[in-house]
């Protein structure tokens, strides 16, 4: 089971960020637990400092954005990696 944090302080981007990740699971059956972070101390430990922010398993994957349901689906159901941003891949998820 994926463990998915959304990291944010309530915002309107936050919040669409928890509905689309919540769609994107839904719509492709991913079992996963999501869990929102709003603490700004928990959300700084990530290292995030411009939110939204998603983390998935343990791996921050996306901050400062808004991600397309396109991109959420890829970062949702990529092989977990044990480190890095979007479990070591690169590319336009980790900006």
């Amino acid at each position: 089971m994926k463990q998915i944090q959304i990291l944010g302080t309530g915002c309107a981007k936050c919040n669409q960020l928890a509905d689309a990740v919540k769609a994107v699971i839904a719509s492709e059956g991913i079992e996963a637990n999501v869990q929102k972070v709003e603490d700004i101390e928990q959300i700084v430990s990530y290292g995030v400092m411009s939110t939204p922010g998603l983390v998935v398993d343990g791996v921050v994957v996306s901050t400062g954005k808004l991600p397309s349901n396109d991109e959420l689906r890829v970062m949702l159901t990529m092989a977990p990696k044990s480190s890095g941003c979007c479990g070591g891949q690169g590319g336009s998820c980790c900006s």
